[in-house]
Protein backbone atom coordinates (compact mmCIF):
# COMPACT_ATOMS: atom_id res chain seq x y z
CA UNK A 1 0.00 0.00 0.00
CA UNK A 2 2.99 2.38 1.06
CA UNK A 3 4.93 2.13 -2.51
CA UNK A 4 1.08 2.80 -4.62
CA UNK A 5 0.75 5.93 -2.52
CA UNK A 6 4.41 6.58 -2.44
CA UNK A 7 3.86 6.52 -6.46
CA UNK A 8 0.71 8.60 -6.37
CA UNK A 9 2.44 11.64 -4.54
CA UNK A 10 5.41 11.40 -6.67
CA UNK A 11 3.42 11.06 -9.36
CA UNK A 12 1.56 14.72 -8.37
CA UNK A 13 4.57 16.46 -7.13
CA UNK A 14 6.31 15.12 -11.33
CA UNK A 15 2.99 16.90 -12.39
CA UNK A 16 3.37 19.72 -10.10
CA UNK A 17 6.82 20.53 -11.51
CA UNK A 18 5.64 20.36 -14.86
CA UNK A 19 2.56 22.57 -14.65
CA UNK A 20 4.40 25.22 -12.39
CA UNK A 21 7.58 25.41 -14.30
CA UNK A 22 5.28 24.99 -17.61
CA UNK A 23 3.12 27.77 -16.91
CA UNK A 24 6.06 30.13 -15.59
CA UNK A 25 7.75 30.26 -18.78
CA UNK A 26 5.22 29.88 -21.06
CA UNK A 27 3.32 32.88 -19.66
CA UNK A 28 6.62 34.71 -19.62
CA UNK A 29 6.70 33.95 -23.57
CA UNK A 30 3.56 34.64 -24.54
CA UNK A 31 3.10 38.02 -22.75
CA UNK A 32 6.65 39.31 -24.27
CA UNK A 33 5.69 38.06 -27.52
CA UNK A 34 2.14 39.74 -27.16
CA UNK A 35 4.19 42.89 -25.87
CA UNK A 36 6.04 43.21 -28.85
CA UNK A 37 3.31 44.03 -31.43
CA UNK A 38 2.74 47.23 -28.92
CA UNK A 39 -0.70 47.29 -30.24
CA UNK A 40 -2.93 48.10 -26.42
CA UNK A 41 -5.76 45.62 -27.09
CA UNK A 42 -3.52 42.82 -27.39
CA UNK A 43 -1.52 43.59 -24.73
CA UNK A 44 -4.36 43.73 -22.50
CA UNK A 45 -5.82 40.84 -23.44
CA UNK A 46 -2.43 38.63 -22.64
CA UNK A 47 -2.15 40.39 -19.74
CA UNK A 48 -5.20 39.27 -18.20
CA UNK A 49 -3.98 35.93 -19.95
CA UNK A 50 -0.91 35.71 -17.93
CA UNK A 51 -2.84 37.03 -14.19
CA UNK A 52 -5.79 34.18 -14.93
CA UNK A 53 -3.44 32.02 -15.58
CA UNK A 54 -0.95 32.32 -13.41
CA UNK A 55 -4.06 32.56 -10.75
CA UNK A 56 -5.14 28.82 -11.96
CA UNK A 57 -1.96 26.88 -12.96
CA UNK A 58 0.79 28.47 -10.71
CA UNK A 59 -1.21 27.79 -7.55
CA UNK A 60 -2.01 24.35 -9.09
CA UNK A 61 1.36 23.65 -9.68
CA UNK A 62 2.59 24.91 -6.08
CA UNK A 63 0.10 22.94 -4.61
CA UNK A 64 0.43 19.60 -6.02
CA UNK A 65 4.71 20.24 -5.61
CA UNK A 66 3.96 20.49 -1.95
CA UNK A 67 0.92 17.82 -1.91
CA UNK A 68 3.22 15.30 -3.85
CA UNK A 69 6.63 16.29 -2.62
CA UNK A 70 5.84 16.10 1.04
CA UNK A 71 3.26 13.06 0.70
CA UNK A 72 6.09 11.29 -0.84
CA UNK A 73 8.46 11.93 1.92
CA UNK A 74 5.77 11.01 4.97
CA UNK A 75 4.75 7.99 3.24
CA UNK A 76 8.60 6.48 2.86
CA UNK A 77 8.90 8.00 6.07
CA UNK A 78 11.86 10.26 4.69
CA UNK A 79 13.33 13.25 7.20
CA UNK A 80 12.89 16.24 5.43
CA UNK A 81 15.40 18.19 6.60
CA UNK A 82 18.31 14.73 6.37
CA UNK A 83 19.53 15.31 3.14
CA UNK A 84 21.22 18.09 1.02
CA UNK A 85 19.24 17.47 -2.14
CA UNK A 86 15.77 17.47 0.26
CA UNK A 87 16.90 20.99 2.13
CA UNK A 88 18.31 22.34 -0.77
CA UNK A 89 15.18 21.90 -3.22
CA UNK A 90 13.16 23.24 -0.52
CA UNK A 91 14.91 26.15 0.23
CA UNK A 92 15.11 26.91 -3.45
CA UNK A 93 11.40 26.81 -4.17
CA UNK A 94 10.78 29.11 -1.11
CA UNK A 95 13.46 31.46 -2.57
CA UNK A 96 11.35 31.27 -5.36
CA UNK A 97 8.42 31.82 -4.01
CA UNK A 98 9.47 35.01 -1.96
CA UNK A 99 10.47 36.80 -5.19
CA UNK A 100 7.15 35.71 -6.58
CA UNK A 101 5.05 37.00 -3.84
CA UNK A 102 7.52 39.88 -2.95
CA UNK A 103 8.26 41.38 -6.15
CA UNK A 104 6.29 39.69 -9.72
CA UNK A 105 2.72 39.44 -7.90
CA UNK A 106 2.61 43.23 -7.39
CA UNK A 107 3.85 44.11 -10.57
CA UNK A 108 1.41 41.69 -12.04
CA UNK A 109 -1.77 42.86 -10.07
CA UNK A 110 -0.53 46.82 -11.11
CA UNK A 111 0.00 45.60 -14.75
CA UNK A 112 -3.18 44.02 -14.46
CA UNK A 113 -4.99 47.39 -13.60
CA UNK A 114 -3.07 49.16 -15.69
CA UNK A 115 -4.07 46.95 -18.89
CA UNK A 116 -7.54 47.78 -18.33
CA UNK A 117 -6.55 51.49 -18.78
CA UNK A 118 -5.91 50.99 -21.78
CA UNK A 119 -8.26 47.43 -23.08
CA UNK A 120 -10.21 49.95 -25.13
CA UNK A 121 -7.06 50.66 -27.60
CA UNK A 122 -5.80 53.74 -25.64
CA UNK A 123 -2.38 54.37 -25.49
CA UNK A 124 -0.19 51.90 -23.05
CA UNK A 125 1.68 54.25 -20.57
CA UNK A 126 5.24 54.44 -19.58
CA UNK A 127 4.88 52.67 -16.38
CA UNK A 128 3.51 49.42 -17.64
CA UNK A 129 6.56 49.28 -19.84
CA UNK A 130 8.46 49.78 -17.05
CA UNK A 131 6.86 47.45 -14.75
CA UNK A 132 6.79 44.81 -18.09
CA UNK A 133 10.74 45.02 -18.18
CA UNK A 134 10.48 44.54 -14.20
CA UNK A 135 8.20 41.63 -14.13
CA UNK A 136 10.53 39.71 -17.09
CA UNK A 137 13.77 40.37 -15.06
CA UNK A 138 12.62 39.15 -12.03
CA UNK A 139 10.53 36.74 -13.51
CA UNK A 140 13.48 34.86 -15.15
CA UNK A 141 15.70 35.65 -11.74
CA UNK A 142 12.75 33.61 -10.15
CA UNK A 143 12.61 30.61 -12.06
CA UNK A 144 16.36 30.06 -11.63
CA UNK A 145 16.47 28.97 -8.47
CA UNK A 146 12.76 26.53 -9.40
CA UNK A 147 15.18 25.22 -12.13
CA UNK A 148 18.00 24.69 -9.91
CA UNK A 149 15.67 22.56 -7.59
CA UNK A 150 14.57 20.26 -10.15
CA UNK A 151 18.53 19.80 -11.31
CA UNK A 152 18.79 18.88 -7.19
CA UNK A 153 16.01 16.80 -6.80
CA UNK A 154 17.04 14.71 -10.03
CA UNK A 155 20.50 14.35 -9.07
CA UNK A 156 19.98 14.03 -5.27
CA UNK A 157 23.14 15.34 -4.32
Amino acid sequence: MSDTMYDVFKFLHVVGVVVLVGNVTITAFWKAFSDLTRDPKIVAHAQRGVTVSDLIFTLLGIVLVMVGGYGAAIVKDVPLFSSFWLVAGQILFAISGMMWLGILVPLQIRQARLARSFADGSEIPERYWRDTRTWLIWGIIATVPLVAAIFVMVVKF
